[in-house]
């Protein structure tokens, strides 16, 4: 259950929504007895602009509301007023801590929409970005979920360790952050040796930091207690809540895009789906870490087997140019012009494509017409879908609990209020 933000100043109604979840108190009962708390928007723990309305008997949640709809920029209806190549900017600004594996998910859509097909050597290099940026977000994770409970020395850790995925964004996109990196065929430019080696230093040392968080946390009884048994969710209320990503397999639902319904080269790769059956906080800690290791390995195989040859398609209708062939080639300048001003222009339809991202399911659906431009575009942003469980998280457990549960889920307001 959710509220429009437009309801928030109606008391009677968020009173009314709350006392729905719980049939055997009357409106009088919660007024007289208990107390309806505002946890956010401009709260701390709860990651971005997330309002929480919490109905307490003393310290115990009887009952929880998330209210969404603070951020709100439009991406959505952004997208039927530009064409398909201006779009990829701003898949970076959705989850913006994986911005790398937003580009990729957009563009494999527009190009299933085409007909399009990227080089082998550009889908390899598409699933190290991938994998690094599953990396970069779980890092964040791990350190702000251990934050949120008392362990602020992980939080440093996890930042470190991101800086230096950044370091190898930086050498590989030129940009740090917002990268844009993708393209309909392909991707901007090649991957160079230095940024190959810097990959490989990088996941050749990441496992034992790994392994120095787990022995910081695993065995210290506080970070234990506080995520041992709370926020449960069973198998099934997963899946009847639409869960994706960690927090379904932290449920015992054995279910992973990458494998389930493989895109790019990830069949050709070795990897396993970590999957744990308790479905607390402690569980998805267990499976996002175990995520990591497989990251790891996939990226290490990427690289050995990253093929030779072009990193985009050869389409010029319908695929932008390499630069340098744009500065010296008078056809390419020109289709280099037409793509710009007029678009690509799919053939008439719809499709749906969606990645294994870090959060969970990350899709985007595309109507066209025929058009430049997408008549309609939905984003399936698993953010947005994961937190509709925060009301079966929370409920029965105390106040305390309300942030090692947030921190569990991960969640991002960028996607989420698209």
């Amino acid at each position: 259950m959710s509220l429009s933000a437009r309801s928030q100043g109606s008391p009677d109604k968020i009173l009314k929504a709350l006392e729905d979840q719980d049939t055997t108190l009357t409106f009088e009962d919660a007024l007289e007895n208990e107390m309806v708390l505002n946890m956010g928007p401009q709260h701390p723990a709860t990651h971005g602009v997330l309002r929480l309305l919490i109905r307490l008997d003393g310290e115990t949640i009887l009952g929880c509301v998330p209210d969404l709809g603070y951020l709100h920029r439009g991406y959505e209806k952004l997208a039927e007023n530009m064409n398909y190549h201006e779009y990829i900017t701003h898949t970076d600004r959705l989850d913006y801590l994986s911005p790398l594996a937003n580009n990729v998910a957009y563009v494999l859509a527009v190009e299933k929409l085409c007909g399009i097909e990227a080089p082998p050597r550009a889908q390899y290099i598409r699933v190290i970005c991938a994998e690094l940026a599953r990396l970069a977000s779980h890092l964040v994770w791990m350190g702000t979920m251990a934050m949120d409970v008392g362990a602020l020395t992980v939080l440093l850790w996890g930042f470190r360790e991101r800086e230096k995925i950044q370091d190898i964004w930086d050498i590989l996109t030129g940009v740090r952050f917002t990268t844009s990196f993708t393209r309909v065929g392909g991707i901007a430019h090649d991957m160079t040796d230095e940024a190959v080696a810097a990959t490989k230093a990088f996941i050749d040392q990441l496992p034992d930091k790994l392994e120095e968080v787990e022995k910081l946390l695993l065995r210290n009884r506080i970070f234990i207690r506080r995520c041992e048994g709370v926020g449960c969710v069973s198998r099934e209320q997963a899946i009847a809540m639409g869960m994706t990503g960690p927090i379904l397999r932290a449920s015992g639902v054995d279910h992973d895009l990458r494998r389930d319904q493989p895109y790019l080269v990830y069949r050709e790769l070795d990897f396993e789906i970590p999957v744990h059956p308790d479905g607390d906080s402690l569980a998805r800690f267990y499976v996002r870490m175990e995520e990591m290791k497989e990251s790891v390995r996939i990226i290490r195989q990427a690289l050995e087997k990253l093929p030779s040859g072009p990193v985009r398609a050869n389409d010029p209708k319908r695929v932008l140019p390499l630069k340098e062939r744009v500065y010296s080639k008078m056809e390419e300048l020109i289709n280099d012009f037409m793509l710009i001003n007029f678009g690509i222009n799919p053939p008439a339809g719809e499709c749906y494509h969606a990645i294994e991202g870090s959060k969970g399911e990350l899709g985007f659906y595309i109507v066209s017409r025929g058009e430049g431009r997408p008549w309609r575009l939905k984003i399936r942003a698993p953010s947005f879908c994961n937190l509709q469980a925060l009301p079966i998280m929370l409920k029965g457990g105390m106040v305390s609990d309300v942030v090692a549960v947030i921190g569990s889920v991960d969640p991002v307001m960028g996607e989420a209020d698209k």
